[in-house]
């Protein structure tokens, strides 16, 4: 398995009570029934955008590192993708 970092921008309109259960729906759940593993997830709160994204000026920000098989990726940044939740991602390898 590859480690990965992952940042996750969630959609101001979800409240922020409701922001660790969409963590974990939309981040723990799809990774680790893909067999992989959360080392870390920081939830940054809300920032402010550095541009508007879909007429967001601000956004939870997500921070997790994870241990995932290459292929599996695709499947999870596909569940990201087509979620309303969420207003943008980004998944990076991190160095050995």
């Amino acid at each position: 398995m590859r480690r990965y970092e992952l940042v996750v921008i969630i959609s101001p309109q979800v409240a922020d009570e409701a922001v660790p259960e969409t963590i974990d729906r939309l981040v723990r759940r799809p990774i680790e029934s893909q067999g992989g593993v959360c080392e870390e997830v920081s939830h940054w709160g809300r920032r402010k955008l550095a541009y508007p994204i879909a007429r967001h000026l601000e956004g939870n920000y997500v921070l997790t590192q994870l241990q995932l098989e290459p292929l599996q990726t695709k499947e999870l940044e596909r569940g990201l993708r087509i979620s309303e939740e969420v207003i943008r991602h980004l998944l990076v390898r991190m160095e050995e």
